[in-house]
């Protein structure tokens, strides 16, 4: 079961998987795939992690597409993990990629870890302002109707850790949708710091999105 909510008055839906879909206009949105991030390990620190996560992430956002019948997607930034991620793919994994993107509204918004414009079909944008809404990657103090990701907000409840989404009048961050991503506390400075109180966290990562308020505290 999902969760719907507005922002700016816009309906939305904050899905299970960690994924955002706006109804009105078959939009899909998801936040910080880090694809390729096992590659990166790799070759920067030397640990070696199963390669699987690129493939375990993309097979869940085909099946988001499916479900929701997107015909835009919108990639939130750090959808790979440094500027050679793309080209370490996985030959199959870069054609599964390439399928994906075929004959939809693919928009690809720059992060921290993938600033520069990529080699990949789709637009690239520093942001994305569609009616009300703003996409960036990273929220900006002040921001209205400002849609984000970055920070993987997680939460814990009945001793499971859990991705949320965080959920104000203002804002929304999303969680990471990347199979081997870390997160940051909802009650760490820098959440507490941009989100309003009465903020929610949706928690996300099993099959239902359940909304608690935003825990502020360790």
């Amino acid at each position: 079961m999902s969760y719907p909510f507005r922002l700016a008055a816009e309906p939305l839906i904050a899905r299970p998987s960690g994924a955002l879909f706006w109804p009105d206009r078959q939009l899909l949105c998801v936040s910080d795939l880090h694809l390729g991030k096992s590659g990166r390990m790799a070759r920067r620190a030397g640990a070696l992690l199963p390669p699987y996560e690129t493939r375990e992430t993309l097979l869940r956002l085909e099946a988001e597409i499916e479900a929701t019948g997107a015909r835009t997607v919108i990639c939130l930034g750090d959808s790979f993990d440094d500027s050679a991620a793309l080209d370490g793919l996985d030959a199959d994994d870069r054609l599964w990629l390439t399928r994906l993107i075929a004959g939809r509204d693919w928009i690809w918004i720059a992060g921290n870890h993938d600033a520069g414009p990529l080699d990949i079909a789709g637009s690239h944008r520093a942001e994305v302002h569609l009616g009300a809404l703003t996409f960036r990657h990273i929220a900006e103090p002040g921001a209205q109707a400002e849609v984000s990701g970055h920070y993987h907000p997680k939460a814990r409840l009945a001793g499971k850790v859990w991705r949320c989404f965080l959920a104000d009048s203002t804002r929304l961050i999303l969680p990471a949708f990347g199979t081997y991503t870390g997160g940051l506390w909802t009650h760490d400075p820098a959440l507490i710091g941009l989100m309003q109180p009465g903020a929610l966290a949706v928690l996300c990562g099993g099959t239902v999105a359940r909304a608690i308020p935003m825990p502020r505290k360790a």
